[in-house]
């Protein structure tokens, strides 16, 4: 038998002590060590810094100490430092509705010294000697300092020990250090940042001064994220224009080649006036710009920082600053989504072939690839793209050849005269290689006057087709390796997408074609699923889905699209809804759109083992150079790799 709990006493109601609020305050900004960096190194910012030094004991448990070179604290502002809601960033409600600097609550030095032993030892600009204010007693005695700031916290959780407990290891709690000080370094590239601890540098940035923004901000990504990051990722540069005369959104930065994702997500960074922030809409654009060119549950890396009207973006949403709630959140995921599409829709294959590139950087500085770029460079190109017809091929999928013509224009056909040209070459090449082993001298190649301008092509000129799934091609770079499905079904889809558009002349959304289910597929929803799906009937009707309420608790799947047949009903309902929950309608449909359209295209392009003659595979060539997101297949798998002529001379040791 339960006992009968006893009753609550009646507690009366009284104010709490300044010290105990204050410590309730740091519990919500001070997490661990890194917390304490972050805000240190914020003010440090704001005050003007180019220089800012982070010193550590024992991961930051005993010892924070921040060094800036800034415009310091005048004598007369020290005493309230570290007073609650004391700050010199805001004043008023417009203030804080359009904040521009990194710090603006005015609680961090007030959490931070009632758990710690803090100390702040600065010298303003205009002063004649600096100033040490002790956070304990508030005792305030000039000292020795340049113009600056340094703030020591002793001894963290020292009044609150349970919380003391919950830090991790000293190597754990540096490495949170080092990763908060990374995140202001990627933001700042004016400002240089040193880490030193225990008495040792453990990671320095020097100051990017005396050059152009976009290289000082690149040289900076090198600098933290390694020069691999540069070297796999694609500048973005994206402005947005408002109806309405207002400032619009910039999103500059870099994102990284779909070949350079990882398993996890630990290299992305996103900035909101220069403020890194963790957002879900921001996340999701990113990702989202990526859906068609990443390949299986591989994580994108980039570093993306967006400006924009403060007033526009609420930083006053949690006590870290790291969260942020924008005014029109559609309008900033849509810039961001079309930042990175646009920068990701560019071919690389322009950059396997860099005209500039001097012929003996091509492939190593030995005769054999100075002649061999020599004579890329100085062969006649042609295009013949033949009248392939793969309309036949998507007929099934419920379009009439009429609707989806993919049929290949010719173009350019070859120089006549080509093939035997070519044929003699092959014939006479050993006869001219014994010759030249004769003479110890380099391969003649035709005099300068006498070769044709004619342009490089990028992917080059196809060379044969190993095992009916690869096209092997030669370009000034060396050799080229196509996937010639995987390159074809690209071709197709965003030829598809194009092509296709569920748009009627009057303003209308066609609906997709759906199949009616025999049985109804039932499910056990949520009431936010039985809401989702009845507030957007017309959108699901659109994508070719007929989602009823069978029940209260309880959704029936009558109808799905004719190309899903035969997939899982049930499964397909629950994502869709999830994603009309999440995102706005227009978003879903896209992603159905395209969803069948790459169901389309796998079925349309060439299968492997299908023999291709040289025409057909340069016409794939060049289809691929003029096709946006060709360098992934539609499940994001890459279509093409280059072999450098220094890889084939280091197979062979060549030079060696």
């Amino acid at each position: 038998m339960n006992a009968v709990p006893a009753p609550t006493p009646r507690r009366p109601i009284r104010e709490l002590p300044d010290e105990l609020i204050s410590q309730i305050a740091a519990g919500e900004v001070v997490e661990r060590p890194a917390s304490v960096v972050r805000e240190l190194v914020d003010n440090a910012l704001d005050a003007g810094a180019t220089q800012i030094t982070v010193r550590l004991l024992a991961g930051g448990v005993r010892l924070i100490s921040v060094e800036d070179d800034g415009m310091g604290i005048v004598v007369d502002d020290l005493p309230i430092a570290f007073k609650r809601h004391a700050t010199s960033k805001i004043g008023n409600l417009h203030d804080l509705e359009s904040v521009a600097t990194m710090g603006f609550r005015g609680e961090a030095l007030a959490a931070i010294n009632s758990i710690a032993d803090c100390a702040i030892l600065s010298r303003a600009s205009d002063q004649s000697s600096a100033y040490l204010l002790d956070g304990r007693t508030g005792e305030l005695k000039p000292v020795a300092r340049s113009h600056g700031t340094t703030v020591e916290v002793k001894e963290l959780f020292f009044s609150t020990p349970a919380r003391r407990k919950f830090l991790k290891t000293d190597a754990t709690e540096l490495a949170h250090c080092i990763e908060s000080v990374r995140r202001h370094a990627l933001a700042r590239p004016d400002v240089g940042f040193a880490i030193w601890h225990e008495g040792k540098l453990v990671e320095q940035w020097r100051r990017c001064s005396g050059m152009p923004p976009e290289q000082a901000l690149d040289q900076r990504l090198a600098d933290v994220l390694g020069a691999d990051f540069i070297a796999q990722s694609l500048s973005v540069n994206w402005r947005s224009s408002r109806t309405d005369g207002a400032a619009g959104l910039q999103v500059w930065g870099r994102v990284g080649i779909p070949d350079a994702a990882r398993s996890r997500a630990d290299q992305q960074f996103c900035y909101v006036n220069g403020r890194f922030v963790r957002d879900k809409v921001l996340t999701h654009a990113a990702r989202s710009a990526y859906e068609d060119v990443l390949h299986g549950h591989r994580q994108p890396v980039y570093a993306l920082y967006l400006a924009m009207d403060p007033a526009r973006v609420d930083v006053n949403v949690h006590p870290t600053k790291i969260e942020v709630r924008f005014r029109d959140s559609r309008e900033v995921h849509q810039a961001v989504r079309h930042a990175v599409e646009d920068t990701l829709a560019k071919p690389r294959a322009a950059a396997a072939q860099d005209p500039t590139t001097p012929a003996d950087a091509v492939g190593g500085d030995t005769a054999a690839s100075r002649f061999y770029a020599k004579k890329v460079a100085a062969a006649p190109m042609y295009s013949a793209q033949p009248a392939i017809n793969f309309a036949a091929e998507l007929a099934p999928a419920g379009h009439h050849v009429s609707d989806i013509s993919l049929l290949w224009q010719r173009s350019v056909s070859p120089p006549q005269g080509w093939a035997a040209e070519r044929s003699a070459q092959v014939k006479g090449e050993p006869a001219q290689r014994a010759e030249d082993t004769e003479q110890n001298a380099l391969p003649p190649s035709r005099p300068p006057s006498s070769e044709p301008e004619t342009q490089t092509w990028p992917l080059g000129r196809a060379l044969a087709q190993l095992q009916g799934i690869y096209i092997l091609a030669e370009n000034a770079q060396g050799l080229v390796i196509v996937d010639m499905h995987a390159a074809h079904e690209r071709i197709v889809y965003e030829r598809l997408k194009t092509q296709i558009n569920l748009t009627a002349p009057d303003g209308t959304v066609h609906p997709l074609a759906s199949q009616p289910l025999l049985i109804p597929a039932t499910f056990a929803a949520t009431p936010h699923e039985v809401a989702t799906a009845e507030a957007h009937t017309a959108t699901l009707h659109t994508l070719g889905l007929e989602i009823t309420p069978f029940s209260p608790k309880t959704l029936a799947v009558r109808a799905v699209p004719t190309t899903l047949a035969q997939g899982d009903a049930v499964e397909l309902a629950r994502s869709v809804l999830a994603e009309l929950a999440q995102h706005d309608a227009s978003t879903v449909i896209q992603r159905a759109q395209n969803e069948l359209l790459a169901t389309m295209a796998c079925h349309g392009a060439v299968r492997a083992n299908r023999r291709l003659t040289l025409d057909e595979m340069n016409a794939l060539l060049r289809q691929m150079e003029a096709t946006e997101r060709s360098d992934q297949c539609n499940h994001g798998r890459p279509t093409w790799r280059q072999l450098k002529l220094r890889d084939l001379d280091a197979l062979f040791l060549r030079g060696q």
